[in-house]
This record gives structure tokens, sequence and C-alpha cells, in this order.
């Protein structure tokens, strides 16, 4: 079992496989592009975007044991 921790923080959702995980990682980091891509457009001088300077999230992958 599998956890993905984003900017530092954990995600609720648990995942069978190391390849789930990674592939959800993926997806939430490319919602923070796109919502920055969002932010940007509807308000650029509070929200400026540059696609060359913008830093994705980091995440790791952590194994998860369920004992509940």
């Amino acid at each position: 079992m599998f956890k993905i921790e984003i900017c530092g923080e954990e995600q609720d959702e648990v995942f069978d496989t190391y390849e789930a995980a990674e592939e959800y990682a993926l997806y939430l980091k490319g919602c923070a592009r796109e919502g920055a891509e969002i932010l940007s457009m509807s308000n650029p001088g509070d929200y400026p975007y540059d696609e060359d300077s913008f830093e994705e999230p980091d995440y790791s992958i952590i194994e998860y044991d369920d004992e509940d």
C-alpha cells in the first residue's frame, strides 16, 4: 500500500501499487500547472505565470501500513 506526499502534505488516497500512486502524483502535478495558468489568465497582475520558470510541486511516494 502506498500514499502520496505532495508539497509536504500527505494525501488521503491509498494505492495498491507504486505505479498507481506515481500516476496520481503526476496527475496532481499537472493540476498544479493548469491551476497556475488559469489564475494567471483571470488575474495576471496578482498571479504571474511563466511556463519556463514555473516550479512544479515536489512529491514523494511513501509506503503505508493500514493497521486499523
